[in-house]
């Protein structure tokens, strides 16, 4: 099955060019592209392989009324299970993840941010790449947050690894993570306003030099008609 034969795929909007600026021309040299931006949906069971023995054994973990409030759906996309989790559930959820012995999933990988300014009240998703080093498995974990209230809690104390992950994330998408212990940003200046990986920043900047050559900013160079 494709993406586009998914019936319960959601779309949130079109983009046009290769990554849907505006406002300061095409510079990707794709400005007649244009694409829908869609989510997928639920994936009816069998999900295959080993993944309903993972779900199977979460739900035994947490319980069935804990599983039903703490899971919004279960995906399974391009070869991978992914768990959508509502974030006031989230670290019960990755407690059970990292110590039920069914589950055991030990390694967390970090946490990306994605922004979706079209997805109405769930805008924000940090997404938490899990592995099973005791069984050899892989999942993802998935929160949502609105970009009115971007808080999701902090996994920091279930999987310390995502320390300098989530003050990444935070720097760059505006996620606040509650309870991390020195949520302060890692890349960019203390003193810079906004966070630039948010599809909504301004595509601006300063020119750069490099090897003698001056490169202008994003929004000052060559548009594509």
């Amino acid at each position: 099955m494709t993406d586009t034969d998914d019936p319960d795929r959601e779309v949130i909007g079109t983009r046009r060019g290769m990554f849907g600026v505006r406002g300061s021309g095409d510079t990707s040299g794709y400005g007649r592209l244009v694409r829908e931006v869609a989510l997928p949906g639920s994936t009816p069971r069998p999900y295959g392989g080993y993944f309903d023995e993972v779900v199977d054994a979460l739900a035994a973990a947490l319980g069935e009324e804990t599983f039903a409030a703490a899971v919004e759906r279960v995906v399974v996309f391009r070869g991978q299970l992914e768990i959508e989790v509502r974030r006031a559930h989230l670290r019960t959820v990755a407690q059970a993840l990292r110590d039920d012995p069914a589950l055991r999933f030990e390694l967390c990988l970090g946490v990306s941010g994605v922004h979706y300014p079209a997805d109405a009240g769930r805008e924000l998703h940090a997404v938490y790449p899990l592995m099973s080093i005791t069984h050899n498995r892989r999942l993802r974990v998935e929160v949502a947050a609105p970009d009115a209230d971007p808080h999701i809690p902090s996994l920091y104390p279930v999987y310390p690894t995502t320390d300098w992950h989530e003050r990444e994330t935070y720097d760059f998408f505006g996620i606040l993570f509650d309870g991390h212990p020195a949520l302060t940003r890692i890349e960019m200046p203390d003193d810079w306003v906004g966070h630039p990986q948010r599809k909504d920043y301004p595509l601006g900047g300063i020119p750069v030099e490099y090897h003698g050559a001056k490169i202008p900013p994003p929004d000052e160079r060559r548009a594509y008609h």
